[in-house]
C-alpha cells in the first residue's frame, strides 16, 4: 500500500490490511511511503509523508499478525492516525493503563504479549524462567530486557511500579530520543 498519497487514515489502512489477512489469507502486506514526482497530477501531495509513518504501520501490522491485537484497537486517536512519537504497542499500553501492571509470574502469554518491552522471544523466555522460580528484577536484567520501558508496566517478586503508571510524562520518558540519519556523516 502506498502511504500518504491521499488522506486515508492509518485506521483505514490497517482495516484494509486486516481484511486482506482475514478474507484473502495474505501472508504479508507491504507499506511504502509516497514519494512525489515532478509534473504529477494536482491531486497528489507535493511533499512526502514522514517516513516514521510507514515504520509505525509496519509495527502495527506486526502487532496484528503476531501479538494478537485486533486492527480496531491499535489506533486510539480520534483522527485515526498512529502516533509518530511512540510505537503502537506503547501507545496502546498508555491508553489502557487500567490493564497494568501485569504480574510477570502469573499472567497468561496473551497478556504478556501486550506489555511494552516484551517481544515474542522474551515472552517465551519469561514463561520458561517462571516455571523454575519466581521472577525478580535481576532476572529481567539477565534476560537483557529493556528495564526502563518494562518496569512501569510489570510486577515481579521484588518490584512494584507504584505510581509510575500515573505519571503524566510517562510517554515522554519512554519514547526514544528522535534521531535523524544522514547519508553524509
Amino acid at each position: 500500500m502506498i502511504v500518504g498519497a491521499d488522506t486515508t487514515s492509518d485506521r483505514a489502512i490497517l482495516d484494509t490490511s486486516a481484511t486482506l489477512y482475514g478474507a484473502y489469507r495474505l501472508k504479508r502486506v507491504y507499506y511504502s511511503a509516497f514519494s512525489p514526482i515532478p509534473d504529477a497530477a494536482r491531486a497528489l501531495p507535493l511533499k512526502p509523508p514522514p517516513l516514521v509513518r510507514e515504520h509505525r504501520l509496519y509495527q502495527a501490522d506486526w502487532l496484528m499478525r503476531f501479538y494478537g491485537f485486533g486492527h480496531e484497537e491499535i489506533v486510539a486517536s480520534e483522527g485515526g492516525m498512529l502516533s509518530l512519537e511512540v510505537d503502537p504497542k506503547l501507545a496502546w499500553a498508555l491508553a489502557h493503563r487500567e490493564r497494568f501492571p501485569v504480574d510477570l509470574n502469573r499472567a497468561p502469554k496473551e497478556l504478556l504479549l501486550r506489555v511494552p518491552g516484551l517481544g515474542l522471544k522474551s515472552v517465551g523466555r519469561v514463561l520458561q524462567a517462571r516455571r523454575v522460580r519466581r521472577l525478580r528484577a535481576a532476572d529481567l536484567e539477565r534476560m537483557h530486557l529493556p528495564l526502563a520501558k518494562l518496569l512501569p508496566f510489570v510486577v515481579v517478586a521484588d518490584h512494584r511500579p507504584g505510581r509510575a503508571l500515573d505519571a503524566s510524562d510517562l510517554a515522554r520518558r519512554l519514547a526514544p530520543a528522535p534521531r535523524q540519519g544522514s547519508l553524509f556523516g
